[in-house]
């Protein structure tokens, strides 16, 4: 199969290990490139909040799966980086990433963020062209099984994301967020959430922070009480206007909020850093006003249909075992691309032999040699398309192995 994928997710590394191996869209670039040049086929990179993967297609995958391993050390210069790794070859492979998509290997089961993050990377490496026959199979696969996953079992309803179980885990200590204020730093899609999951909690006034202010603009109708601030006077505003709570994710390789820079407060202040890397400095836990969380205290939160979603996953694992099976049979199948590639060749071969007899012993017409040619290329096609087709209908590997090399060595291809 020689597919193989190597990594940290949340269920083996803490989250500062994840953030020292997070891959920036420039790190991507640079790392795809170097692992092309290593004699790999294809690369995908997922990297999101939660887990760091490299997905690679090359022959003798045990080997530059134990490459990759090295590489992560190399490459980020983590020291003991292997000991956070885990490395899973061909159908595990396979179904962890089937898994992954799925929302099933998530914090949050059945959480529907990561299917795009897996599409968006696929995407990505498509556009490098480090994706070819095999990735653009699997993950198309793997994504769409996931969409049918959440149509059928229907596991994603009321999807908890991460930002759900944030605001949750901060209900959870203060008692209740009505008539609170809250400082929101940045607005990609975590925050986006946020915003929703705060609206149903009838806060009092939220203000965003966003280098680019024009992007609060376009969802300023869309709320209430929504107050833009510069990006600069995030510090100033904790002390002006009283701030209750600051949820923070933004995509800064730098810290947004540091400890030297925090204003002293008279008032204790919630902070939800839900951003990898992280946004802010964890010095801030030092300070008595202040009560920082981050996406591995999230972990603690369980939601009430926990039961009821396990339930559901062993429904998606049948689907899932289905769909990697189909692809498993498609996978064997490309085994006979040589094949009949080179039955084809032979065919034009006889084709264009045939023609050129055909041609200098018959004086004929352009209109003439057209229908001549499509005649005998079509017979041809007859000739060789039920042999290929009974080849594809015979299930038993080694037999299907063995009528490939009779077909080459009558064919003499």
């Amino acid at each position: 199969m020689d597919i193989g994928v190597v990594g940290v997710n949340h269920n083996l590394a803490p989250i500062n290990v994840r953030e020292s191996v997070s891959f920036t869209d420039t790190k991507k670039i640079e790392a795809i490139n170097m692992l092309l040049d290593r004699d790999i086929n294809e690369v995908v990179i997922l990297s999101t909040c939660n887990r760091s993967e490299i997905y690679i297609h090359a022959e003798n995958i045990e080997e530059k799966v134990d490459e990759l391993v090295n590489f992560y050390s190399e490459y980020f210069g983590v020291k003991d980086i292997d000991k956070y790794l885990f490395k899973k070859t061909n159908l595990d492979a396979v179904k962890h990433l089937f898994d992954v998509t799925a929302g099933l290997d998530s914090i949050v089961l059945g959480e529907d963020q990561i299917l795009g993050q897996v599409r968006d990377s696929h995407e990505f490496s498509m556009k490098l062209g480090a994706t070819k026959k095999v990735f653009n199979k699997l993950f198309r696969d793997a994504v769409t099984t996931s969409k049918e996953i959440k149509t059928i079992t229907k596991i994603s309803q009321q999807p908890l994301s991460i930002s759900y179980i944030g605001v949750k885990l901060l209900k959870e200590k203060i008692g209740s967020l009505e008539g609170k204020n809250v400082l929101i730093i940045g607005l990609g899609k975590m925050n986006l959430l946020t915003l929703n999951h705060l609206k149903e909690e009838d806060v009092k006034n939220i203000y965003i922070a966003n280098r680019n202010i024009e992007k609060i603009k376009e969802i300023e109708n869309k709320f209430d009480n929504i107050i833009p601030i510069k990006y600069s006077d995030r510090y100033k505003i904790l002390e002006e206007e009283s701030i209750d709570i600051i949820v923070s994710a933004t995509s800064s390789p730098h810290l947004v909020i540091k400890y030297d820079e925090m204003p002293k407060l008279d008032k204790k202040v919630y902070i939800m850093d839900i951003a990898l890397p992280r946004d802010v400095d964890t010095k801030l836990k030092e300070l008595d006003y202040v009560e920082l969380y981050d996406i591995d205290d999230l972990k603690e939160i369980q939601d009430k249909n926990d039961i009821k979603r396990n339930e559901l996953a062993q429904k998606a694992e049948k689907i899932i075992d289905e769909k990697i099976n189909e692809f498993l049979e498609w996978l064997d199948l490309t085994f006979m691309d040589p094949t009949i590639q080179s039955l084809n060749c032979k065919c034009k071969e006889i084709k264009e032999d045939t023609l050129d007899y055909i041609f200098r012993k018959i004086d004929l017409n352009q209109h003439e040699k057209k229908i001549i040619d499509k005649m005998v290329g079509s017979a041809l096609k007859r000739v060789i398309r039920e042999p290929i087709m009974n080849l594809k209908q015979v299930k038993n590997k080694g037999q299907r192995e063995e009528y490939i090399k009779v077909i080459e060595d009558l064919f003499e291809i």
